[in-house]
């Protein structure tokens, strides 16, 4: 689907303001600070989003559509190490591209009591666990486990990808340290005689 170019500016101003958010925390980050990070004035900021609810409800709700988008695209595998692996691969790519997203939907998942956003706006996590199977009711307290390592080691490493500047030579890297902490451990290579 073709994203217009009015979405095309909503979502460069989402990533700087989903970073801010994440940063400073709802209360402390103004519309001025978020303004001249997305390289705007303040009215042309709020030509796109009328208030900074709206603007944190639009971040957090492009946080939910990228996960939406990773369920669809690995509801159809059954769960396992193909599924993850493949949930790994887009959740990276995503992170990779978009830093401040992640970080604000990893301060949700990191400090829920946080000071996060208006009371209103409800943010679910649920369907991040969904991408990988996972049934919060079912009392598998190991996977969950690794599941939320996972998720915490690749938002770290992709913000430190980020930093580096070299995202592509540590993208593979990151994908094997996920699966790491999933529990799907590469195979030992073979030893040579």
């Amino acid at each position: 689907m073709a994203r217009t170019q009015r979405q095309q500016a909503s979502e460069s101003i989402l990533e700087p303001a989903a970073a801010l958010f994440a940063q400073h925390g709802f209360a402390h980050t103004s519309l001025k600070t978020v303004a001249d990070a997305a390289g705007l004035s303040k009215a042309g900021l709020l030509h796109h989003f009328p208030s900074k609810e709206a603007l944190f409800a639009a971040a957090r709700g492009l946080v939910d559509e990228l996960g939406l988008r990773i369920l669809d695209q690995v509801s159809s595998l059954p769960p396992g190490p193909a599924r993850d692996r493949r949930a790994l691969e887009l959740l990276t790519d995503v992170a990779l591209d978009r830093p401040g997203l992640v970080s604000l939907a990893f301060r949700a998942l990191d400090n829920p009591d946080a000071d996060t956003g208006p009371e209103h706006v409800v943010h679910d996590q649920s369907h991040v666990f969904g991408i990988f199977a996972v049934d919060l009711t079912s009392g598998d307290t190991e996977r969950l486990v690794r599941i939320i390592g996972a998720l915490s080691a690749l938002a770290m490493l992709c913000l430190a990808a980020n930093q580096q500047g070299d995202r592509t030579a540590w993208r593979p890297h990151i994908i094997t340290t996920c699966l790491d902490a999933i529990g799907h451990s590469r195979a030992p290579a073979p030893v040579e005689d």
